[in-house]
Formats: structure tokens, C-alpha cells, sequence
């Protein structure tokens, strides 16, 4: 049966009102009895989970005046299935994912769950897919803060903001994603900084560090450089993005097109094309491929029509129309 520490964390996220918590311990209990080899009882635990999540309601938060516009929230519907990344990666977010999930197991050892996490990379190689797929696989709502919003000419208000934001974190369970993080967490000893933005970022070091809500928050940087060394330490956990591997270059291309994916694939040109690419930009490469070979009425693509969309993609970034 049920775990003392499980059933405890089952009824106080019921009185509680956190609907989306008690979902995940209830799955946790079907994943622990499962496991002992009651198959039967955990099928009818997932079961009345399901039906139950399709009669709630959705949740509408109400953000506070102040915040509307800078927290964007969004349902999350991207399994981890969808996420190309290398292995290592990938183990680190299940890692995120299996310490959610048995949190209260960690927390009888008088240890926490990797719940701040800062994630580095260029555009495009799977930072925010990565915050909605935490959001999906842990059955939590997705918020989005607007970071470059969130920054503004008027002495403190920022800084306002930023507690009005923590306070939302505490408050409302879920993962939050600052997005563009560097506008708030450059490096407080760099010549063009003022008074405000230290004062911004002494806030953001604070609040995080306080914090001890249940909450994941995410940070997402392009520019890692930028960023002030203190904030490293504030994170539990710090993982790099790269762009694709010729593996998962090909990955990509093939669940992007699917039912659409030429008889034969010459790899080696398609290959060439893709390496400055991110995962986004191949995958919208392939989908432009798609809608190409949809108007001229063909049922697959062809890697000549590929390669031309990856080039289209390469240029862009020239500046040519070649």
C-alpha cells in the first residue's frame, strides 16, 4: 500500500485546494503500486485520474493589474517524447522530473527536489520546450514571464514587479519560465550598468533565494556570459543546450515529416544543410517542405525540396533572398 509520507502529502494537497499537486502524488501512488506488482489497483488509480482531469475545469489565475501582459500562461501539451536532445541532456531533465515526482520521499531524508533550474543555449535548440515539457510530464500550468517587459526606466518599480512575481510563484503551483533572463541577471560589475539594474538583480538574488515554494522556476539565457556569477550558485541545477547532432538532425526531420518523408532521403546533402541550424529552424525547414509539396498536390516531400527549405533558413540569416 500507500506510503505513510504519500498519503500525508495526498490529503494536504486536498484541503489545500492545489488540485494539480494532489493529480501528481495520485499518480505517484499508481507508480508505487504498480511497481509492487498491483497492476490492477494502479490501472484504476491512472483511470479515475483521467476522468476526474477531464471533468475539472481549467483554472483561471488572475494575475494582479500590475502583472498583465508581463506573465503570459500557457496549457503545456509537449511530452518529453518530443524533446530532441543528446542523452545526457535528456537524463538531466528526467532527472528534474523523477525528483519532482518523489519529492516526498526526498523530503523524509530532509532533502528538496531540483526545483531551480537555469538553462543555457542558443536560440532555438530546445530551452523553452523544455520548461513546457517539465510543465506537461508533472501535470503543472506554464507561465511565461516576459522578462524584457518586466524591465523598465522607472526607479524601483522593476524590483516591485519582480516581488509582485514571487509572490504569484508562492501562491500559484506551476513552472515558471524567465524567458531572455540576462535583461535582469547581467553581471552587476560591467561598465554600462546603472544603479537600477543592480538593484534589480540584488532583488532577483534574494527573492530566488527564499523562495521555498513548490514551484519549478526555469531561466533561460542565450547569452551566458552576460550573467553574473553569484546567480550560478542560486540555481540547483544548470543545463547546456547545443545545436543538433547529424543524429538528431536526423531525428528531427523524420518525426517532423512523417507520413511525408521521401521513399529515400539523401542524408549527406540534407546533412551538409543543417549543421549552422538550430532544432527550430530544421523543424520549421520541414514543415515549410510539407506545405510545398502539399500545394503541389504530392503525397511525400523530396530531399531537393528539403535541402531548398534548409537553404531558405541559411540565408535568411545572410541577408540574402539566394
Amino acid at each position: 500500500m500507500a506510503t505513510a509520507e504519500q498519503i500525508k502529502s495526498l490529503i494536504k494537497s486536498h484541503f489545500s485546494n492545489e488540485p494539480e499537486r494532489f493529480y501528481t502524488i495520485a499518480l505517484q501512488l499508481a507508480a508505487y503500486e504498480a511497481k509492487k506488482g498491483h497492476t490492477a489497483l494502479a490501472h484504476s488509480i491512472r483511470k479515475l485520474i483521467e476522468l476526474e482531469r477531464k471533468k475539472a475545469k481549467p483554472k483561471i489565475i488572475k494575475f494582479p493589474q500590475d502583472l498583465k501582459g508581463l506573465v503570459l500562461s500557457e496549457k503545456p501539451e509537449v511530452s518529453k517524447i518530443s524533446l530532441v536532445i543528446n542523452s545526457k541532456l535528456k537524463e538531466r531533465i528526467n532527472l528534474v522530473i523523477q525528483e519532482y515526482r518523489q519529492q516526498a520521499k526526498l523530503k523524509s531524508f530532509g532533502l528538496s527536489h531540483r526545483r531551480k533550474i537555469l538553462l543555457i543555449g542558443p536560440p532555438g535548440t530546445g530551452k523553452t520546450m523544455t520548461a513546457k515539457v517539465l510543465a506537461y510530464e508533472l501535470h503543472l500550468p506554464l507561465y511565461i514571464i516576459q522578462v524584457d517587459k518586466l524591465v523598465t526606466k522607472f526607479m524601483g518599480e522593476t524590483s516591485a514587479k519582480l516581488r509582485q512575481i514571487f509572490d504569484l510563484i508562492a501562491k500559484e503551483h506551476g513552472v515558471y519560465l524567465f524567458d531572455e533572463f540576462d535583461a535582469i541577471g547581467g553581471e552587476r560589475s560591467l561598465d554600462n550598468d546603472v544603479g537600477e539594474m543592480r538593484r534589480v538583480l540584488n532583488s532577483f538574488l534574494q527573492f530566488i533565494e527564499l523562495d521555498s515554494s513548490d514551484s519549478l522556476i526555469i531561466a533561460a539565457t542565450n547569452n551566458p556570459n552576460l550573467l553574473d556569477k553569484a546567480l550560478f550558485r542560486r540555481f540547483d541545477d544548470i543545463l547546456y543546450y547545443n545545436y543538433p547532432s547529424e543524429e538528431e538532425i536526423k531525428k528531427l526531420i523524420l518525426n517532423t515529416l512523417s507520413s511525408f518523408k521521401p521513399s529515400k532521403i539523401e542524408w549527406e546533402s540534407i546533412l551538409s544543410k543543417s549543421k549552422s541550424l538550430s532544432h527550430a529552424e530544421i523543424v520549421l525547414a520541414c514543415t515549410d517542405a510539407i506545405k510545398k509539396s502539399i500545394l503541389q498536390n504530392a503525397k511525400k516531400t523530396t530531399t531537393n525540396i528539403i535541402v531548398e527549405m534548409l537553404e531558405q533558413r541559411i540565408n535568411a540569416y545572410r541577408g540574402t533572398n539566394k
